[in-house]
């Protein structure tokens, strides 16, 4: 499986954008779906994971009520919207695959991850 995230860029503080992440396989549909950010110099955290039928979401504390993650299994691709972007949510995100239908927040149960795709937010 491979997955190709995109949508990144420079925004200004309070703007939105939406990174979308499309996997190469029809198995997409059978397994959760995560998105992770690293910012330079710390480690990858946890930012959203969505079920295999879009029926479960759990976000990160500090992206809760401004991130929403989707998918559109039909088209093999999840999607993160992001509104009220802050200077702290600059980093490279990293979309993954999970082994399960249900994903979880540690990096460990991710089977397959995309390239990355660089946010970057100004104050």
């Amino acid at each position: 499986v491979q997955l190709q995230a995109s949508g990144g860029g420079l925004v200004q503080a309070g703007d939105s954008l939406r990174l979308s992440c499309a996997a190469s396989a029809r198995t997409f549909s059978n397994n959760a779906m995560g998105w992770f950010r690293q910012a330079p110099g710390k480690e990858r955290e946890f930012v959203a994971t969505i079920s295999w039928n879009s029926g479960t979401t759990v976000y990160a504390d500090s992206v809760t009520g401004r991130f929403t993650i989707s998918r559109d299994n039909a088209k093999n691709t999840v999607y993160l919207q992001m509104n009220s972007l802050k200077p702290e949510d600059t980093a490279v995100y990293y979309c993954a695959a999970a082994y399960r239908a249900y994903g979880g927040t540690y990096p460990r149960e991710y089977r397959y991850w995309g390239q990355g795709t660089l946010v970057t937010v100004s104050s």
